[in-house]
């Protein structure tokens, strides 16, 4: 489903981009990585120099961030913009901490890195065996609803 949403950004991008020309707006197109048609990577296939016209004919890659999906690119600007700080990428996107490390992971597949399935798991594991901490306390009356609420979402900001 992603597939097909990123197909009708860039259809709508396009149209854009046209609709902008005839009426008269200058607007700069952002390079797509993928294809519109069938999602393969795109090449570049020549190089204009606006200054000259000077033009370089052949077939360049692209780099690993134009081949992102439109959520990838942004996902990773929120994570720059934060200088990694998670619970900051939290805060902006109104998400969880285990969300946040998911959207990370598939940035990172979508880079062509492996992630670390093990590490995965380990912080799976101490982030639940920390929230059953906290719901105990509760259920023994230790602290408060509100208190437990705070705990568990401060889970994340390791």
């Amino acid at each position: 489903m992603l597939k097909n949403i990123d197909i009708a950004i860039d259809i709508f991008k396009v149209a854009l981009y046209y609709y902008c020309q005839k009426v008269g707006i200058k607007m700069a197109r952002e390079v797509i990585g993928r294809c519109p048609v069938c999602s393969e990577a795109l090449e570049v296939t020549e190089l204009t120099c606006p200054a000259c016209n000077t033009r370089i004919s052949g077939n360049f890659k692209m780099c690993k961030f134009c081949s992102l999906s439109d959520e990838h690119k942004y996902f990773a600007e929120v994570f720059i913009k934060n200088r990694g700080n998670i619970k900051e990428v939290e805060k902006e996107l109104g998400i969880s901490y285990p969300t946040v490390r998911g959207r990370l992971d598939a940035l990172i597949r979508a880079l062509g890195y492996p992630v670390d399935s093990a590490a995965d798991q380990a912080d799976a594991k101490e982030y639940a065996e920390k929230r059953m901490e906290v719901l105990d306390k509760l259920a023994r009356g230790e602290i408060s609803a509100t208190e437990a609420a705070r705990l568990i979402r401060n889970l994340g900001s390791r």
